[in-house]
């Protein structure tokens, strides 16, 4: 047990430690989730042996940290944004880029042996990583712009497909019994669902209770919210399915039950996870590189960036650009980084080359390569969006032809230029403020309509 403590010590000092690295680093440019899993990998079993993750105990608040982490991320969906014109697209868009993705992996070197190697790693070139993307999409107020919502919709189905797929295709069981199985979870996942919104609705006796306990020490909302994601995620394991669809399927559960959001909620779910499980599942998904293998097979780590950049950007751009209201509502640019933003990937590459490595048809060094490569889409993607704001913003283009024109007057263009940048991103900063104000002031309004509802239930229980 002492052991354990020294391993847990150690990841949980790291995630401490983070935050200050990434302050320190110029601009922040590094996100903190990279640099979690960088320490992992160095202190981990391959580098310095200081953590060990082969310990149960480990190995399981690991499991809960991938769990929250989808769980933040199923509640941030509206489900009008897999259900609407943006969800539709974004669905037809990631069929498309599954087979692209079938073709590349057919006709390239295999990462993975065997159909469910050609399978798993199609799956690969296909994900989004949109719990990971969230946090950093509210740090740069995007979540509320035509930019956020585009990725919102399109990484959603990068993900929640990828997540179906892995369920039905790399399945230890038939076609007719998983198909059964997730039958049975979706008509749990309804009947839950129904249950909440209608006892919140109604406002029985037992949700007002739950209500009067929510900020004591009871916390009731909180330990339904983890009653809901740990019944789903017990379910997915007992029929072995993987456990980010119970977690996923949680988080919908948990919007659709309060679609208005509430923060008070949020506030603690976004303290336990991100103060502490996904840090947790972050640095032990590092702790399990090994950067040695990874430093003698760079070319797999290439290609796998090249190959994920190609197969599921592209095909965003193009669904973009097709589309006749995106190719009004956004700039190509936009367009563009909304592409960058949606081919982030890693949660899932670390599950998919788990599920690879367990069954033999991956090797260790393989899997190693691809979960380092999905580390630094969380870097590099999201650095290529923002890039891609402040160049195209800047009118490089029209700066070349000027120049071209004035070579005499090469620096006052070049500062002309920067100056426009900055201009324009001052007035975006200004217009998602705006939309920040405007948005808090609704859920502000809601609470007060929340609240008021409140009060009628409570003097009416007093009168009866």
């Amino acid at each position: 047990m002492t052991e354990v403590f020294i391993s847990l010590s150690v990841i949980v000092g790291i995630s401490a430690a983070v935050p200050l690295v990434a302050r320190i680093i110029p601009k922040q440019i590094v996100p903190e989730t990279v640099l979690l899993i960088a320490g992992g990998a160095l202190l981990g079993p391959n580098m310095y042996g200081i953590i060990q993750t082969e310990y149960p105990a480990i190995e399981f608040l690991s499991e809960m940290g991938c769990a929250f982490l989808f769980l933040l991320a199923g509640y941030e969906i509206d489900p009008k944004s897999v259900t609407g014109k943006d969800g539709i697209h974004g669905l037809g868009t990631w069929c498309a880029t599954f087979a692209i993705a079938l073709l590349v992996s057919w006709v390239t070197p295999s990462l993975a042996s065997g159909r469910q190697g050609l399978i798993a790693t199609s799956l690969l070139f296909t994900t989004t990583a949109l719990g990971t993307l969230m946090p950093i999409l509210k740090d740069r107020g995007l979540t509320d712009t035509r930019v956020g919502q585009i990725v919102i919709s399109y990484g959603t189905w990068g993900e929640l497909a990828v997540i179906l797929a892995v369920a039905v295709l790399l399945g230890v069981r038939t076609t007719w019994q998983i198909t059964l199985i997730l039958g049975v979870f979706f008509g749990l996942c309804v009947w839950i669902a129904h249950a909440g919104a209608r006892a919140k609705s109604n406002g029985g006796k037992i949700y007002r209770f739950l209500v009067s306990r929510s900020e004591s020490t009871s916390q009731t909302f909180v330990r339904m919210t983890v009653l809901i994601l740990v019944m789903l995620v017990t379910f997915s394991s007992i029929f072995q399915i993987d456990i980010v669809l119970g977690a996923f399927a949680a988080g919908f559960i948990l919007r659709y039950i309060v679609p208005e959001g509430n923060e008070v909620l949020e506030t603690k779910l976004d303290g336990m996870a991100h103060g502490f499980f996904i840090p947790l599942f972050f640095v032990a998904s590092g702790a399990r590189i090994d950067l040695r293998a990874v430093a003698s097979r760079p070319m797999i780590m290439i290609f796998f960036i090249v190959a994920l950049i190609l197969v599921r950007s592209v095909p965003i751009i193009i669904s973009l650009s097709v589309r006749k209201c995106t190719r009004e509502e956004l700039s190509l640019h936009n367009r563009i980084a909304a592409a960058a933003y949606c081919t982030t990937a890693l949660p899932l590459v670390v599950a998919i080359t788990t599920i690879c490595v367990k069954r033999g048809i991956m090797d260790e060094d393989v899997a190693s390569a691809l979960i380092a490569a999905g580390a630094i889409t969380v870097f590099l993607m999201p650095f290529v969006a923002a890039v891609t704001y402040r160049v195209a913003d800047a009118e490089p283009i029209t700066a070349i032809v000027e120049i071209a024109h004035h070579p005499e007057s090469t620096k006052e263009i070049v500062s002309s230029h920067v100056l426009l940048e900055r201009r324009r991103a001052k007035y975006y900063k200004l217009q998602e403020n705006r939309l920040r104000v405007e948005k808090r002031r609704e859920e502000r309004r809601e609470e007060i309509r929340e609240d008021l509802k409140e009060k009628f239930f409570r003097e009416d229980d007093k009168k009866n």
